[in-house]
């Protein structure tokens, strides 16, 4: 167990450095891999950095593969892979993004569901914003230089989720001077605990790391607000059966309750 918990803290420092702290990655500029050994190359949302970490520190302890990851949001990463992105398997925030990579003719299925996002509002530890008041109630504290941080919804899941949150509490129109958007929705969650912005609706997933936690607070956004966050993962074309044997892993009962673990729903 301790090996594991070492591990698990290796992977975390590695996937920090792997995508620059928040930023969204391109392909990553990696050692090769070593003699005998077969990589798997994987295309993820941003929203699973911390989640992902944890499952690979499993599957490499248990496998001893070589996972590397390109992070960022998903219809940005959808674009790449369409562009010859050297991935075998895409891990998006959203079922629509596989869906037209499937309608490309560009994986080996139509892919899977894998577990199901929540989003949160997020505030800096110190901030004074009525927090447990709800959205609503946030938006309209926000002072005029304030920002309240979102993902660009054209890109990101997460972003789209929350515009669609801020429409149900009728403060999209005023929210949207006070927007600062984000890549993707890790650094959107960055703005908010640098102080860069005075709050945030971001993924559950991210909130919930020590990373985060020790600098803000938040509060989970009702479900029924926006449409689901339904997450779906696909093979690609050309995908290796070290990649395959991977996917299956992230379908499997050890790695759906890591998921959970982070925050995630991962019911049928």
């Amino acid at each position: 167990m301790q090996n594991l918990h070492r591990v698990m803290r290796r992977c975390r420092v590695g996937l920090w450095l792997l995508v620059g702290g928040w930023t969204a990655a391109a392909w990553p500029q990696t050692a090769p891999p070593l003699a005998g050994k077969t990589v798997i190359h994987v295309a993820a949302a941003s929203n699973l950095k911390f989640a992902l970490a944890d499952v690979l520190a499993l599957y490499q302890q248990q496998t001893g593969s070589e996972v590397r990851l390109s992070l960022g949001a998903s219809g940005a990463l959808a674009q790449q892979i369409r562009q010859g992105l050297p991935v075998g398997l895409f891990v998006s925030a959203d079922e629509a993004r596989v869906d037209e990579l499937v309608k490309a003719g560009l994986t080996q299925d139509a892919g899977q569901r894998y577990a199901t996002g929540r989003l949160a509002l997020l505030v800096p530890q110190n901030s004074s914003l009525p927090l447990d008041a709800g959205l609503q109630a946030l938006v309209h504290a926000l002072n005029k230089q304030d920002k309240l941080a979102i993902a660009n919804p054209e890109l990101a899941p997460y972003g789209l989720a929350a515009q669609e949150a801020l429409s149900h509490e009728g403060v999209w129109a005023l929210a949207q001077h006070r927007l600062v958007k984000g890549e993707n929705i890790a650094q959107t969650t960055q703005f908010v605990v640098t102080g860069a912005a005075a709050a945030g609706i971001t993924a559950l997933s991210l909130v919930m790391a020590p990373e985060v936690a020790q600098r803000t607070r938040f509060k989970r956004i009702p479900a029924e607000w926006h449409a689901p966050l339904h997450q779906k993962l696909v093979l690609l074309k050309g995908a290796n059966p070290e990649t395959r044997q991977f996917r299956d892993f992230l379908l499997s009962p050890p790695a759906q309750a890591v998921f959970r673990r982070h925050g995630y729903d991962t019911s049928p």
